[in-house]
């Protein structure tokens, strides 16, 4: 099987600023405690690599690949790898989580953030990733689940907001609130629910200088992304219905009781 799913965000600048504020320390805390130097780590979905670098820190001098469906984030990653000083142990590839191309039992961890949700087939990528996963070792998922987003005030724009952001999503063969079904999904593919341990966490948006941040790249989002893009083209939204959106998110930052909280699902999972 190959990727049918189309991804959501895409890769404009206003995503990549909020994907390159993550860290190993606010996006995989959960896995960090089960890293230990010298560890094998692949990295699925790496993105701009700045988990990945932080990832390759913990288990150095451990060999780390990372892998992305996008050939053209990789250029990115790979300057972030560099800039942290993990260019020499991390190895950058193309490569499609349905059918990764590593033999049985190759890694110690299997790492994958905010990746499950945009795929098209996520049961088949956990098994994948089963797969190339050594025994004893651990595939870690972390998603967020849109559907649980809430926020103050309450706001007609952002309930509007919500509802055409998990239309658009599904109609590109996600599953926007991936965080609350993997458990379920990593149940169908092979592990033993014995193995798996399900936590949560969540990022919260409030200080004046995170609402400006994640407001403003919202309105951007919603306007000059891929999003925006197949909203349009899928006849989800108008071009006018998106700049009414962008607005609310600017009407929301600009709010000094504003609070957002995006609450994710995540997954540990050891291989028996």
């Amino acid at each position: 099987m190959s990727e049918t799913a189309h991804y959501t965000h895409g890769h404009h600048a206003s995503v990549l600023s909020s994907h390159t504020w993550r860290t190993a320390e606010n996006s995989a805390a959960y896995l960090l405690p089960h890293l230990r130097p010298g560890m094998t780590l692949l990295d699925v979905g790496c993105g701009p690599g700045t988990i990945t670098a932080d990832l390759a820190k913990l288990v150095s001098p451990g060999r780390v690949v990372a892998l992305d469906y996008a050939e053209g984030i990789l250029a990115q990653a790979r300057a972030t790898a560099a800039e942290q000083g993990v260019a020499d142990r991390t190895e950058f590839v193309t490569g499609d989580v349905h059918a990764l191309d590593f033999p049985d039992d190759t890694f110690d961890v299997v790492h994958a953030h905010q990746v499950l949700q945009h795929v098209g087939d996520p049961v088949r990528a956990l098994a994948e990733m089963r797969r190339v996963c050594k025994p004893g070792g651990y595939v870690a998922a972390r998603d967020g689940d849109y559907g649980g987003f809430f926020w103050y005030p309450e706001n007609p724009g952002l309930e509007e907001w919500i509802r055409l952001y998990r239309e658009v999503a599904r109609a590109n063969g996600g599953e926007p609130d991936g965080g609350r079904h993997l458990k379920a999904w990593a149940a169908r593919a092979g592990f033993d629910r014995a193995d798996i341990v399900a936590s949560t966490s969540s990022w919260c948006y409030s200080t004046d200088a995170e609402r400006a941040w994640w407001g403003s790249s919202w309105a951007d989002r919603a306007t000059k992304s891929e999003f925006a893009r197949v909203a349009v083209e899928g006849g989800s939204a108008t071009t006018e219905d998106l700049e009414r959106i962008a607005q609310v998110w600017r009407d929301w930052a600009a709010d000094e009781d504003g609070w957002l909280c995006l609450p994710h699902g995540e997954i540990l999972c050891r291989k028996a």
